[in-house]
């Protein structure tokens, strides 16, 4: 037997599309159920906690007396609304962390984009080694010295020492251009 050969199923492509749609028709049903013992429950709970007002027949102190009891039961409604949504988003945040720590743990985790930080050699060192770090690095200790006598002699060599009048006048207009590409490529 070759392993592209795929085994033959026993059940029949027939019997398959009969056993999906009996799974889809009762999947159906039970969604339906689901749906219908929801709106029974809200009916229930809305029942329970809002019996109907009567407020026939009621003189103007016992109106404001309801309208105190009404704004006391919208208050405590309101906390437990408040803790609700409190308890729901602290559990969506740990769901969101457990969710990184399992991407952690399978590998494939996507890296977020980093910023650039400046952080000086002293500062990367005490975050590097913590209390050890003891003194500062000087990193220009270590570069490469460059002699002070070969700087000026090139300033000296380009600069030209003289009246700047003449060189404004010399360099005015395209001829001056000129002179300055022509020196430029010069050296």
């Amino acid at each position: 037997m070759n392993p592209r050969d795929k085994p033959k199923s026993k059940i029949s492509a027939s019997r398959k599309l009969s056993l999906k749609m009996l799974l889809l028709a009762r999947a159906c049903e039970d969604l339906e159920k689901e749906r219908q013992e929801r709106e029974e429950e809200k009916v229930r709970y809305l029942g329970e906690k809002l019996p109907p007002l009567q407020m026939s027949g009621l003189s103007l102190e016992e109106l404001k007396n309801l309208c105190k009891q009404l704004h006391s039961k919208i208050d405590i409604v309101d906390e437990e609304r408040y803790d609700c949504e409190y308890k729901v988003s602290k559990h969506n945040k740990d769901i969101h962390e457990l969710k990184l720590k399992v991407q952690d743990l399978g590998g494939k985790f996507k890296k977020p984009a980093l910023r650039k930080v400046r952080v000086s050699a002293d500062e990367m060192m005490r975050a590097l080694l913590g209390s050890k770090h003891k003194g500062s690095m000087d990193l220009r200790a270590n570069l490469k010295s460059v002699k002070k006598e070969d700087v000026k002699q090139d300033k000296v060599l380009t600069t030209e020492v003289g009246d700047w009048r003449k060189n404004v006048e010399a360099m005015s207009g395209m001829e001056g251009r000129k002179k300055m590409f022509d020196t430029g490529g010069a050296q």
